[in-house]
C-alpha cells in the first residue's frame, strides 16, 4: 500500500513538473517513476504518510497567515538553525518535510545532511524592547 504513495509522489511531482496529462506524457512519467532508485528500500508506515500529508493541509493557511505577516509588519532578523530529521523517514517522506519546511514563507531548507538533519534558514520579527 506505502510503495504506491512514493508512485503517487513521484507521478505527481511529474506532472507538476511537466504540466501535461496527455497520454504520451502519463506511460513516460508511469515509466520514469518506476525507473527512479529507491522505491522498496526503507519500510514506510502508512501512519507517517498520513501524519505529513496532514501537516501539509494545515500549513496551507499557515503560509497564507504568514505571507500577510510579513506585508503588514516588517521581519528583520535572520536565523539559521539545524533540525533533526524524524527518524525512519524515507526519501519520500524526507521529501514531504523539506516541501513543508519550505512552503511556509518565513523557513526554508537550505540543506539536507545525510546524517540527519536540515539547515533551515528562518525571518523572524525583531522583538522591540
Amino acid at each position: 500500500m506505502v510503495g504506491y504513495l512514493n508512485l503517487i509522489l513521484r507521478l505527481t511531482i511529474w506532472f507538476l513538473l511537466t504540466a501535461n496529462f496527455s497520454l504520451q506524457n502519463i506511460f513516460i512519467g508511469i515509466i520514469v517513476a518506476f525507473l527512479l532508485p529507491g522505491l522498496d528500500k526503507t519500510p514506510v508506515v502508512l501512519r507517517d504518510w498520513l501524519r505529513v500529508l496532514g501537516e501539509i493541509l494545515v500549513a496551507i493557511p499557515q503560509a497564507y497567515f504568514e505571507a500577510f505577516e510579513i506585508m503588514l509588519r516588517p521581519h528583520n532578523e535572520e536565523d539559521v538553525t539545524m533540525e533533526r530529521v524524524k527518524p525512519q523517514r524515507t526519501p519520500g517522506l524526507i521529501f514531504l518535510d523539506i516541501f513543508l519546511i519550505t512552503f511556509t514563507p518565513k523557513t526554508i531548507v537550505l540543506k539536507y545532511h545525510k546524517d540527519g538533519w536540515y539547515e533551515v534558514h528562518w525571518v523572524r520579527r525583531r522583538n522591540n524592547r
